[in-house]
């Protein structure tokens, strides 16, 4: 059983490793390029997403949760909509960096159509690429794309959000007498298994709870709170 459950929780690595054997023995060529495109990737991810990480934690400080329900929940309507195209149009690097920040904001009430407007104009019409877009294929052919591609973005959000309900979004928890972890959320940062190795683990690259009794260090237990970029860990007395 053991096994089955390591190979459960390691199936997307198992399918890519099958992949990258499957190239080398069958194009060697496009295998070598392929591998050193995921280096090159792996190695910017190691750069970039502490920095994620810890502008997130910040950003989750800093901003009140009444804020964002205000701005970006489901009442938000057009006001919504807009400042989640400005958040994605003015945002730099990869759009993986945007993930840890959407789950922020999701659980400080942003709303399921608003986090899909961030994430695809993140992707497709942020000012560095419009710009870069302008240049070599023109302004006409830009601006043309550019309304087309927030039309359809708005349309496919209000889609997602009929199809998709918060409850759907990190719905995975494990709760152990007042202490929450919700492993949906977890982006496996392994920050809590440092600060408090005693009560957090990890396991198939998601942090668990090892154990937890009413003694614990209530004041260790609360940086680690702090320190979960996503705000993963909850704790009610």
């Amino acid at each position: 059983m053991k096994i089955l459950e390591k190979v459960k929780d390691n199936t997307f690595l198992i399918v890519i490793t099958v992949a990258y054997i499957l190239m080398f023995l069958i194009k060697p060529d496009l295998g070598v390029a392929s591998m050193e495109n995921s280096v090159y990737y792996i190695k910017e991810m190691i750069l970039i997403m502490p920095v994620i990480f810890i502008l997130t934690a910040l950003l989750d400080a800093w901003i009140a949760k009444e804020k964002i329900t205000k701005y970006l929940g489901k009442e938000s309507k057009v006001k919504g909509i807009t400042l989640s195209f400005v958040l994605g149009c003015i945002s730099a690097g990869p759009i993986y960096a945007a993930f840890p920040m959407c789950v922020m904001l999701h659980k400080k009430g942003a709303s399921v159509r608003n986090l899909v407007i961030i994430l695809s104009s993140w992707a497709v019409i942020k000012v560095p690429m419009l710009l870069n877009e302008a240049k070599f294929l023109g302004i006409k052919f830009m601006a043309i794309r550019w309304v087309l591609t927030v039309i359809a973005i708005v349309v496919f959000s209000w889609i997602a959000s009929k199809i998709i309900k918060d409850e759907d979004i990190g719905k995975k928890e494990e709760k152990t007498s007042g202490l929450t972890l919700n492993r949906e959320s977890c982006m496996g940062c392994t920050l809590c298994t440092k600060n408090y190795p005693e009560i957090f683990g990890m396991q198939g690259k998601k942090a668990y709870i090892k154990s937890f009794d009413a003694e614990v260090d209530k004041e260790s237990l609360s940086q680690t709170i702090l320190a979960c970029p996503v705000r993963a860990i909850h704790y009610n007395e």
